[in-house]
């Protein structure tokens, strides 16, 4: 639509416009106008007739009156009338039932609140940027839309087969009883066939037993997933037997990172540094005989001061060395579940002004909005997967053919 200069002109003086305020107010006004005119027009076409009509009338339904209705717009406040229909059936599609915004400005709310911006940054923003006075309750109701998506999503269908799961865990503080606890969220990270980078899903932790480990594979398999070639994983409690259990042709790699930190918690710092390297020693080596006669030489060395190292390493070496029966690009993902790390400290970037979460259902709605706009940018396959691809095929040939 254009209009001539003569009729803004005309229009402008009929109503008045004189300053920026006169524009504004009279905007909004047509802007009421004209949503009130679509829902008028929605409610002829579902009873069928024009008002006053009544030789066409072939229903029984028929007009109420109005009731008015703000709603919040690009422009600010808005007024409009919702015509009603006697039987209550009418259901308007240009502002929906219960709707009280019609700027697009939930998706920018959801879009902040992903970011990290607290319900009252957000609040001061719509008001300083747009002139919306919205209450954080509005806000927190606008957000909770996400809980619908993050459940599609933790629901969705997955791939037959991964060569490669990770999974950790990381923490945060959520509001119990009125007790505020630590909770754990574990993250799975899958790299598919064609080496790209995909986030299973995110649990809320229960206990660390095999039982809570077995709940969640069983909701993978519920999911599509068949196989899982490699468990990169941290050495969390009752998991190993869980993996075993659901996924019997799985190999578990321990994460070494997590065993080096673990070995050092109780060191005295004066003597870390030199513990490391040997521990480097052990975890650097050619194959997986050599790495245990370093882990031998250590606990020579050590267990007269801390017994408790070589013990760790010793307990866990059936899936602390599984990474050396593979070639060098393999080994370096495998090794460690630093993959995740990334993905964790998005989480935590985004949650950094939310230190206690008033539920759970608070926490969700963050870490979801969190893995999905990290996952945007998960555009290619991970480096290396040319060379790494064709090793996997050699090592799980049994497998893989039932895929590929």
């Amino acid at each position: 639509m254009t209009v001539s200069k003569k009729e803004l002109e005309a229009f402008m003086a009929k109503h008045d416009v004189k300053n920026v305020e006169d524009v504004q107010e009279m905007t909004r006004s047509l802007l009421g106008g004209m949503y009130s005119l679509l829902l008028e027009g929605e409610l002829t076409h579902q009873l069928g007739y024009k008002k006053h009509d009544t030789i066409n009338k072939k229903t029984k339904n028929s007009r109420n009156g109005h009731s008015s209705k703000t709603v919040n717009s690009k422009l600010g406040k808005t007024e409009i009338r919702v015509p009603r229909d006697r039987n209550g059936e009418f259901d308007p599609i240009a502002v929906k039932k219960h709707q009280r915004d019609i700027s697009g400005m939930e998706s920018k709310i959801i879009s902040m609140y992903g970011r990290g911006m607290s319900y009252r940054e957000i609040q001061g923003y719509l008001e300083e940027i747009y002139g919306l006075d919205v209450s954080p309750e509005f806000i927190s109701n606008v957000t909770d839309q996400v809980i619908s998506l993050a459940r599609e999503w933790q629901n969705r269908p997955l791939s037959q087969v991964y060569p490669i799961v990770f999974i950790d865990a990381t923490f945060f503080h959520i509001k119990s009883d009125g007790v505020v606890k630590n909770r754990a969220v574990y993250t799975m990270l899958g790299i598919d066939l064609d080496g790209n980078k995909d986030c299973l899903g995110i649990w809320i932790g229960g206990s660390e037993t095999s039982k809570y480990w077995l709940t969640i594979f069983n909701e993978l398999q519920q999911r599509g997933v068949k196989d899982i070639l490699i468990f990169s994983t941290d050495d969390l409690p009752g998991i190993s037997g869980a993996i075993t259990a659901s996924f019997p042709r799985a190999e578990i790699q321990k994460c070494i990172v997590h065993q080096v930190r673990n070995s050092l918690k109780h060191v005295s710092y004066k003597e870390r540094k030199a513990m490391a390297t040997d521990l480097k020693l052990i975890y650097t080596a050619t194959t997986e005989k050599d790495g245990f006669s370093q882990l031998e030489l250590f606990a020579k060395k050590w267990d007269s001061q801390y017994p408790h190292v070589s013990r760790l390493w010793h307990a866990n070496w059936g899936e602390l060395s599984t990474f050396f029966k593979y070639p060098k690009e393999l080994r370096r993902i495998i090794y460690t579940t630093n993959p995740i790390e990334s993905l964790h400290s998005s989480m935590k970037k985004v949650a950094k002004k939310s230190t206690v979460f008033p539920n759970e259902a608070a926490l969700t709605k963050l870490l979801f909005l969190a893995v999905s706009n990290l996952t945007k940018r998960w555009t290619s396959r991970i480096r290396e997967w040319p060379k790494i691809y064709p090793q996997l095929l050699v090592f799980f040939e049994e497998i893989l053919t039932e895929y590929v």
